[in-house]
């Protein structure tokens, strides 16, 4: 072996800074993404979606980034990390000057209100501490931000257009916490049901508010019994044992159904 092979640095896995370690976010970025095109469909929308994905995209590579800033310490990592979050914050901003330009209407309202919800979970990230539960709940909940400017970029009024947010943060709050719960257990750990339960109860009553004013529809709260019923029978003895990468799955199946039911609300105004 020479000199120089033996001095020859391991080359960075690309995989692991360029796409989140979590797969269960996908969902909670496509969820909003979905549900904008859905209900008010537009091409600032489209491009709203593109932004997103950037910003999504670029919290793995920031947060190694800023972890290794902080440690006063570069590694080869370091240089991917800040070329590949550069370049998907590229992305996000083309995206929105894109939407801007696709929209007489604007939309920035629901985008600065998630800012600090984005900021606080990056705060977590360069800590290592991404994994707890209040910047799970603000970063996922952030993403929420894009229905709500998908739909005031199609001319919606603040009011409509932020119930969309509202509905899916509650969703966004009751799975993660149910996630949470659900992957203790599964690890026979010991949990509380109770808050679980509780949880969902308080979001499906702030959506029925929203309904009763004319905000939200009616099948948004049907919506979340729904979800209600998944963390009483996920969190039983009765349920199935499972891996939980199935769990994430699940999770995505109804955030979907959570979208779909939403959508179908809005059109037939029920």
């Amino acid at each position: 072996m020479t000199a120089t092979t033996a001095q020859t640095k391991p080359k960075p896995n690309l995989k692991t800074i360029a796409l989140p370690a979590s797969h269960g976010g996908w969902g909670f970025l496509f969820e909003p993404i979905l549900l904008g095109l859905l209900v008010a469909p537009s091409m600032a929308a489209l491009w709203l979606g593109v932004a997103a994905s950037g910003a999504f995209l670029s919290q793995q590579p920031l947060k190694l980034a800023l972890t290794d800033r902080r440690k006063g310490r570069r590694y080869p990592r370091s240089i991917w990390a800040e070329r590949l979050a550069a370049l998907y914050l590229a992305v996000a901003a083309a995206g929105l000057v894109l939407a801007w330009a696709s929209s007489p209407f604007a939309f920035w309202l629901p985008l600065l209100l998630a800012v600090p919800l984005a900021a606080v979970q990056l705060y977590y990230d360069a800590r290592n501490r991404g994994r707890e539960l209040i910047p799970e709940l603000f970063g996922a909940g952030a993403l929420g931000a894009v229905a709500s400017a998908a739909a005031m970029a199609a001319g919606w009024s603040a009011g409509p257009a932020l119930a969309l947010w509202v509905i899916l943060f509650a969703r966004t709050v009751g799975s993660v916490v149910y996630v949470r719960a659900r992957l203790r257990l599964e690890r026979g750990q010991k949990i509380r049901r109770l808050p679980v339960t509780l949880t969902h109860l308080l979001a499906a009553l702030i959506i029925a508010g929203l309904a009763v004013a004319g905000l939200a529809p009616w099948l948004a709260v049907a919506a979340l019994l729904v979800l209600l019923g998944r963390s009483l029978f996920g969190l039983s003895a009765q349920r199935r044992v499972v891996k939980p990468k199935i769990v994430g799955f699940q999770e995505m199946a109804y955030g979907l159904l959570t979208v779909l039911l939403t959508t179908i609300g809005y059109f037939l105004q029920i």
